[in-house]
């Protein structure tokens, strides 16, 4: 059965959005950059929430006529290859070859995809998918990446949820700045 394993930035003090909305503070290292391209490239689906599909479809397609960051270069052709799951109450479809799940039962839907073969399903930023994921028992694995920067407010990693009893398995240091704490669920 592959895995939800579940990656998110968030700043030292706990927010993956500054008040605002803003999302310009992670840094992308060299060491963190080929951390995230080598998972993301042995992937089997890219799964997102909603709002940050809108994103990821709204800049990747064209993203070599935006930036020129070597991140960013790199990631271009992975992304494009690797099947991609967007969960959603509200969608009924999604550009680029994109699979929409959450419509109906996503208890099922999503355990239907864990029980596909392949690589594990990485699922990426979306606060409100991982809590609905999460909730129903389906996250497998928790990968926080901790960047220097303090925001004073914003989305927190976790909304209202239960009680998550987690197990540190892995903690690891990127480029002199940003630490990965890895938790599987614990008992």
């Amino acid at each position: 059965m592959r895995k939800i394993v579940y990656g998110v930035h968030q700043s030292l003090d706990g927010f993956i959005e500054g008040p605002n909305g803003e999302f310009d503070w992670p840094r992308m290292g060299p060491e963190l950059s080929a951390f995230s391209l080598e998972q993301c490239g042995r992937a089997g689906s890219l799964v997102y929430g909603r709002r940050v599909w809108e994103f990821m479809a709204a800049y990747w397609p064209q993203a070599e006529s935006i930036s020129d960051h070597p991140h960013d270069l790199a990631f271009v052709p992975i992304w494009r290859r690797t099947p991609k799951v967007v969960i959603s109450r509200t969608l009924a479809e999604a550009d680029h070859g994109a699979r929409v799940v959450g419509g109906g039962d996503l208890a099922r839907e999503v355990t239907a995809l864990k029980d596909q073969p392949g690589g594990d399903l990485l699922l990426n930023g979306g606060a409100e998918a991982a809590a609905a994921l999460t909730a129903l028992g389906l996250v497998d694995e928790y990968q926080i990446f901790v960047h220097p920067v303090v925001l004073g407010g914003g989305k927190p990693v976790f909304s209202a949820t239960e009680r998550l009893k987690l197990r540190l398995v892995e903690s690891r240091t990127f480029d002199g700045t940003s630490v990965l704490l890895r938790y599987h669920r614990a008992g």
